[in-house]
């Protein structure tokens, strides 16, 4: 059976977020309204199970969904994104039996909104490690100094989950993943002025001390690539959802470009510009690019959501998919831009938001050069020496 997102994303919830989109992007707030809305109907605990109170998604349904959104509000969609995130991979620990993250679920239905707390500037070991001290407290919990950056969803937060390095415990060294509350011990940074995706508020955040409480401390592993579920889970919900952001801007694109060259008349031939052969190519080229991205994304989050066994094939498939979908959506906003001529190139024509909303891809993880490192790795082996 076909999944309808128009019942979790009705038109009339979809039609204020695209309105408000421009504005936001212009003023650089953030999405109070689109937040406050979509927590009302639901949206914030999609992925938690119906016997939590939420609306039982799997994986797959909710890409679908985030796929929809970013059509609406690219940069409303990538900061729902990170909540959903860790709604995400509380699915991935209940569904194989771990323990430790119901809370999150709980959390999600009575309003909380998590936050993704693990970039680091120059940490180009991401998952696999942390410049942000974590210093263990004798109750289990657990105290966290350090910056982390492109903190999504910064100025509403409730809970802020992230890693710190723990240098201290007699089993050292330890990834510590948990979860802090808005304290201040938390210092939010007024520094999100980009050039796109200006409604996230992906703000800087530095953490003096920040204490997360034993019962939401969730994982403590060694460094380095791991096959604990807290590495799969959130690597696999990360990478799709994020794809799934960006191949929705791909969409709207594409409706876009077809739109308005169905509607323009050539001077030159008297006939619409939808029966210009090298516009036609154009559009053409769009939807085929496009095309090969939502069944991936939805093979994929079926085989997460049905626990399928990929192996080590897992971290190239999720980064290649990512890294596919980010590339797809430049290529097809670009591709949009020409198709449209010049009036895509004033600030007031939603393409232009777009054009600068999909560069924002490059910079999530994983990049380019991880994605190609991962590929090379599984085709060629490691490298010597």
């Amino acid at each position: 059976m076909t999944f309808d997102s128009s019942v979790f994303l009705p038109d009339d919830l979809l039609a204020p977020i695209r309105e408000r989109a421009p504005i936001h992007d212009r003023e650089n707030t953030f999405p109070q309204q689109d937040l406050d809305e979509l927590r009302e109907a639901g949206y914030l605990s999609i992925l938690v199970p119906t016997e939590r109170g939420g609306a039982g998604l799997g994986l797959e349904q909710a890409a679908v969904l985030q796929q929809r959104l970013a059509t609406a509000s690219p940069a409303t969609a990538l900061a729902i994104n990170m909540h959903l995130v860790w709604t995400g991979v509380a699915k991935v620990f209940s569904d194989r039996g771990v323990p430790g993250l119901e809370f999150v679920q709980d959390g999600a239905v009575a309003g909380d909104v998590f936050a993704f707390g693990i970039s680091e500037g120059g940490n180009d070991l991401v998952l696999f490690g942390s410049d942000t001290d974590a210093v263990p407290a004798a109750d289990g919990g657990y105290a966290f100094t350090g910056t982390k950056i492109f903190t999504s969803l910064a100025p509403v937060w409730t809970k802020l989950g992230l890693h710190g390095l723990d240098t201290t415990s007699p089993d050292a060294p330890k990834l510590v993943f948990a979860f802090v509350e808005r304290t201040d011990a938390v210092i939010t940074s007024d520094d999100w002025d980009t050039l796109g995706m200006r409604g996230t508020q992906s703000r800087t955040t530095r953490l003096d001390g920040a204490v997360a409480a034993a019962e939401h401390v969730v994982r403590r592993i060694d460094p380095g690539p791991s096959p604990d579920p807290i590495i799969f889970g959130i690597f696999s919900v990360f990478e799709l959802l994020l794809a799934s952001v960006y191949t929705g801007i791909a969409r709207r694109a594409l409706d876009l470009a077809t739109s308005t060259v169905t509607k323009r008349t050539s001077k030159k031939t008297g006939r619409s510009y939808a029966q210009d052969p090298d516009i036609r190519w154009r559009i053409a080229d769009m939807g085929l690019a496009y095309d090969a991205l939502p069944p991936q994304i939805a093979a994929l989050a079926r085989d997460v959501d049905a626990r399928a066994d990929h192996g080590a094939r897992w971290f190239t498939l999720l980064s290649g998919t990512k890294h596919r979908a980010v590339t797809m959506a430049k290529h097809v906003v670009d591709q949009a831009v020409l198709a449209c001529g010049g009036g895509s190139y004033f600030s007031s024509n939603e393409l232009s938001r777009l054009y600068r909303d999909v560069l924002a891809g490059m910079f999530h993880p994983s990049d380019p050069e991880s994605a190609h490192a991962a590929a090379a790795a599984a085709l060629l082996g490691p490298v010597e020496g």
